[in-house]
């Protein structure tokens, strides 16, 4: 849970870049919580703005990239 909009945006972003999500699925969205008030990630609705400009655009390829190669760099997979 994120205390903003922008918080979880932020999240589901680097979730991309980190994990390898098959087709339709994973997050794709980040809603407001009723019960609690705070922001939540969601693999349901249509995808975020940002997340879909970013995967448009190459950038979450290019950062899942640069991840791979920082993993490498420091002995891990």
């Amino acid at each position: 849970m994120y205390l903003t909009e922008d918080l979880a945006e932020e999240a589901l972003l680097q979730a991309h870049t980190l994990f390898d999500y098959s087709k339709d699925s994973g997050p794709i969205a980040v809603y407001r919580c009723e019960d609690c008030g705070n922001y939540h990630l969601t693999s349901r609705g249509p995808m975020n703005a940002k997340l879909a400009d970013q995967i448009k655009n190459g950038k979450i390829d290019r950062d899942k990239e640069a991840e791979r190669w920082l993993r490498k760099l420091k002995g891990g997979r």
